[in-house]
């Protein structure tokens, strides 16, 4: 039976996706940072939930180690774990954006040198890692969240060419607004900057009581569920997948439009 370990299973895209595989004979690994949430997913059926930290190297070790000690392979690694730090540039705290980098990039770069070990050694697998439509353009408030994107789309092509002649796949999933509590937990990140303060502040305000303005496009996180499954089941998977319309949109100008088309686009988005 096809393995997949998953981080961030604690709501949204990592718990729906952990979910429909399970509906559909693959055998998951859900993991979660914090204890309770691990303990929720064990009395959702979950036998195999784990935690997981990616800030922590022994934490991802810990979790390879017994997965192979219950099947001897991993077949496929899901990075999905990380959050969205809100913020004008100018705002945002030095310790906040290394905070961001910490958890987006450097332990998803761990987690995949770790799960790499095990890949190189049995000669096959996938890596999926969880980009957005923001690794692609960047948008206002969103700097230090798009930063980190922008990190893991570079560290995975760069990572697809290393890869080259062999059975191991590297997949950038571009996913746009989908319906999860990413957002209400990026609000929550503005706690970490100086709000009353800003040039910015009536923004953040709105953005505090929801009116700011609503994402269009936005999709259901089985979405993400279903092509995760796709990238499964997959002989050779793409390099990347664009998910949700905005993604395909967005990406499309970023691609015709000159920069300066492109901010007045973006700027209305």
């Amino acid at each position: 039976m096809t393995n997949i370990v998953i981080t961030g299973c604690s709501t949204g895209i990592g718990l729906e996706t952990a979910k429909y595989l399970s509906e559909r004979m693959i055998k998951v690994y859900p993991t979660a940072r914090k204890v309770e949430d691990v303990e929720l997913l064990k009395s959702m059926g979950f036998e195999n939930a784990m935690h997981l930290d990616v800030r922590e190297p022994d934490s991802i070790k810990n979790v390879i180690s017994k997965v192979l000690e219950e099947d001897g392979k991993i077949d496929v690694w899901f990075n999905n774990g990380g959050y969205g730090q809100m913020g004008a540039l100018e705002d945002v705290p030095t310790d906040a954006l290394r905070e961001q980098f910490e958890i987006n990039v450097f332990g998803l770069h761990e987690a995949t040198k770790e799960v790499l070990k095990v890949m190189r050694k049995q000669g096959y697998g996938k890596i999926i890692q969880h980009s957005s439509v923001l690794g692609l353009i960047s948008l206002p408030f969103r700097g230090a969240y798009s930063a980190s994107k922008y990190a893991v789309e570079a560290l995975s092509d760069t990572l697809r060419l290393e890869l080259k002649n062999t059975d191991i796949y590297i997949t950038l999933l571009n996913t746009g607004p989908i319906k999860s509590d990413f957002r209400k937990n990026a609000i929550a990140s503005l706690e970490k900057i100086d709000t009353k303060n800003s040039l910015f502040s009536q923004y953040y305000e709105k953005a505090k009581i929801g009116e700011v303005k609503k994402v269009p496009f936005s999709q259901d996180a089985v979405e993400v569920a279903s092509l995760v499954h796709r990238v499964i089941l997959a002989p050779k998977p793409e390099a990347r997948y664009y998910i949700t319309k905005a993604t395909y949109i967005l990406g499309y100008a970023k691609r015709v439009l000159s920069t300066l088309s492109l901010d007045k686009l973006l700027l209305k988005v």
